[in-house]
């Protein structure tokens, strides 16, 4: 997980850089994670220190006079970098602090070690999404010392809660902008990563800008039996009752939606990177269209990219091994 994380800090780096050149030159979520159980946000005062003393780092970001920070929600910071124009519309870079829990047991490092080895950072939210965090920051902090005032204003927004829901991060971020009247132009959120071998018969690794985000659903299904004994079973248990539910969910997929919009012609741009007869195929879309569609289902990445997907992700039953559930 370590070379997506280096690539990614240059990536966010130049992303920043490339918008200061458009800026000067020309004037330039609601992920819906409802499913049970919600871990909460857990942070300690030592934590909340730690944090402050971490954002110490870039000094000249917190010094500049026209760059504003505020503590949203007791830890998401925002960051308002007035521009030099107030009458172009203003962008937003969006990261944020929190990592899913991890268990000590399974890492090859400790998980919060933040070990650096072989010129790589290791540990939980190296990928998801503290290489972006670090990147928008050192970023800006490179660009004011070189004495770099935007002519388009921007924010930076780091939330705390993002894994939840981010309802006392983004979510307050976001009322706050809305109150204030602000209006974005557009918004540079966390998007996929620098691949390399993950497509097969993809010769050189490819960085797509993400121009869209899928919407999710989280269904909890359960079943209730009436109880009894191991020694005389039901003819269907609630376990094989639920095993033959989520077996018909994983054995019907959603619909094969390729065949237009971004997915399409990103294949038919990348074309000219794969060899004969892949190249072939991607680049006479209208003729081989149904076959490139089958093909794509046959590896699990390129078969997110064309439909609705369907992950069972927790499985809860019994607790001793003489009553079924």
């Amino acid at each position: 997980m370590a070379r997506p994380y280096i690539c990614l800090l240059a990536l966010a780096a130049m992303l920043l850089l490339g918008i200061a050149t458009i800026s000067r030159s020309r004037g330039l979520r609601d992920k819906a994670h409802q499913s049970a159980p919600r871990i909460p946000s857990q942070f300690s005062q030592e934590e909340r220190v730690a944090m402050k003393e971490a954002l110490k780092v870039f000094p000249t970001v917190f010094k500049t006079s026209f760059i504003r920070h505020e503590v949203v929600g007791e830890y998401s910071h925002l960051f308002t970098v007035h521009g030099s124009d107030p009458s172009l519309q203003p962008y937003m870079l969006l990261a944020h602090i929190d990592v899913v829990p991890a268990p000590d047991e399974g890492w090859d490092v400790p998980p919060f070690s933040g070990l650096e080895r072989d010129g790589f950072i290791y540990g939980r939210g190296t990928i998801d999404n503290k290489n972006s965090l670090m990147g928008i920051l050192q970023s800006l902090e490179l660009l004011l010392i070189r004495n770099y005032i935007p002519r388009r204003s921007f924010f930076i927004a780091l939330g705390h809660d993002e894994e939840v829901m981010g309802v006392n991060g983004a979510q307050k971020i976001s009322a706050l902008l809305q109150a204030r009247g602000v209006q974005l132009a557009f918004i540079v959120d966390e998007g996929s990563f620098i691949f390399d071998g993950f497509i097969p018969g993809l010769k050189n690794p490819f960085a797509m800008v993400s121009v869209s985000e899928k919407g999710l659903i989280n269904l909890m299904l359960q079943v209730n039996t009436t109880p009894g004994h191991s020694s005389a079973p039901p003819k269907e248990t609630s376990i094989g009752i639920l095993a033959a539910a989520v077996n018909r969910l994983e054995q019907t997929p959603m619909p094969n939606m390729f065949g237009d919009g971004p997915t399409k012609m990103a294949l038919q741009e990348l074309a000219n990177e794969f060899s004969f007869p892949t190249n072939l195929f991607l680049s006479n879309m209208w003729l081989f269209r149904p076959l490139v569609s089958r093909l794509m289902e046959r590896n699990f990445v390129t078969n997110a990219l064309v439909r609705t997907t369907t992950a069972l992700t927790m499985f809860n039953s019994g607790i001793k091994v003489t009553p079924p559930p």
